[in-house]
């Protein structure tokens, strides 16, 4: 079972950190399921964003805020929305690349890909952020969340976002709406897309669509390529582009997923074993030598005789 953020602390607090420094780590932490463990199931539900098709009249995004209650993000001049970035009032943004020469460009659609082997899911040490095993949306779990922001700095997409105003602050991120999935309706940004840009459903399908595609007009898109087939490991959000995807800010990625990469650091980072553990050593040094050092006090007193003064 899953330790809650309240468990946690409290189980510090009662004093599990001399245990960690005596080198239980390895043995009194619960065992827990790495994402690299998960497999990609066959229903998995994805996007396929085509950027030759995309005009970037950003309906897609005034829908995703309309579907998760987020409020528009107008902070620019009041008026519009048009957040500069993914943010904790933005799940869902459309960007636009173009060269310095203004010769070329190309609009790109930005959101959690979801990946088959999640590193913010492997990242997280106390299970904040999950893949569904029948869907494999990867979401967020507001009782687990410690508020480390270690999913930041470990998604090499820089998908989540944190709350940085507010008492509770949580991590936002597309969640692919399922909410409405739940209901048998479409995410929010798949419904009002007048090209038909993005589209949701099966990741299988999807890929098949986008082979499909590239088939059809070889020379549309950049390489022939589908970006999120095998990039990092997999990705159930899916690209097409005419242009090359890392001027769309997609990172370049091998096969092999990070988390599987890191999976050692990971274990040793998961419920913070390891800083504990320092910091536990750290204890344990500093109350030696206070040991030692009292004893050499009561030492030089009795050899000299004097007392501390009261």
């Amino acid at each position: 079972m899953a330790m809650t953020r309240r468990e946690a602390f409290k189980n510090l607090a009662k004093g599990s950190l001399p245990l960690l420094a005596a080198g239980c780590v390895s043995t009194a932490l619960p065992e827990v399921a790495h994402a690299e463990e998960v497999p990609l199931p066959k229903g998995a539900l994805g996007l396929l964003y085509d950027a030759t098709k995309c005009v970037g009249c950003k309906s897609c995004m005034v829908a995703c805020n309309q579907a998760n209650d987020l409020k528009p993000d107008t902070r620019t001049d009041g008026l519009h929305q048009a957040p500069p970035a993914l943010n904790y009032f933005t799940k869902n943004i459309v960007k636009l690349y173009r060269t310095a020469d203004g010769s070329d460009h190309s609009y790109v659609k930005q959101q959690c890909m979801h990946c088959a082997d999640p590193s913010c899911v492997s990242a997280c040490m106390f299970e904040g952020l999950r893949k569904d095993k029948e869907t494999g949306i990867v979401w967020w779990l507001g009782s687990k969340c410690v508020g480390c922001r270690y999913c930041e700095i470990a998604c090499p997409f820089h998908i989540p976002a944190f709350t940085w105003d507010g008492f509770n602050p949580k991590i936002t991120k597309c969640e692919l709406c399922r909410e409405r999935l739940g209901k048998g309706l479409q995410p929010g940004c798949t419904t009002v897309c007048p090209t038909q840009a993005v589209i949701y459903g099966r990741r299988e399908d999807l890929l098949m669509e986008a082979k499909r595609r590239i088939a059809v007009s070889p020379g549309r898109y950049f390489e022939n390529r589908v970006y999120g087939e095998t990039e990092g490991g997999s990705t159930q959000v899916l690209y097409l582009s005419r242009v090359a995807f890392d001027k769309l800010g997609l990172p370049t990625l091998g096969d092999e997923s990070l988390p599987e990469r890191l999976k050692y650091q990971h274990k040793l980072y998961k419920w913070l074993a390891l800083p504990v553990a320092l910091y536990a050593g750290m204890v344990m040094f500093a109350g030696k030598n206070f040991k030692e050092h009292a004893h050499h006090l009561v030492e030089d007193q009795k050899k000299t005789g004097l007392r501390p003064q009261l």
